[in-house]
């Protein structure tokens, strides 16, 4: 019984703790790799969003890097999108991509951010 216990306390443990942050060059690499599983979306991504979003030296949050998101993320999807349509500090208007909606940026912030897809 002691020891299907002390399992059960060591498993909790486990879960609570965070997890090891992740290197700058891990973080490129995904960012490098990333790709939405939509085909469009994919398409429309590769367009635009890669050009800045996989690239360190942009200066943009790379795409997946949660830490980088999370900030950006609080400020609510509203936000955001008003963002990319309009142009944001060295974000161009619409992020350069004229083939997307409001709906396909929703999708891309998400997808970039972590959040879907």
């Amino acid at each position: 019984m002691r020891g299907a216990l002390a399992i059960m306390v060591l498993s909790l443990a486990a879960c609570s703790a965070k997890p090891a942050a992740r290197s700058p060059a891990a973080i490129a690499a995904d960012a490098a790799a990333a790709a939405p599983s939509d085909a469009r979306l994919a398409r429309l991504y590769d367009g635009s969003c890669r050009a800045c979003h996989a690239l360190p030296e942009s200066g943009a949050p790379l795409t997946h890097d949660r830490r980088a998101w999370d900030q950006r993320w609080a400020q609510g999807e509203a936000t955001l999108l008003e963002h990319t349509i309009s142009g944001y500090n060295g974000m161009p208007a619409g992020g350069q991509c004229f083939a997307c909606t409001a709906e396909d940026h929703r999708a891309l912030i998400a997808f970039m951010a972590g959040r879907g897809e």
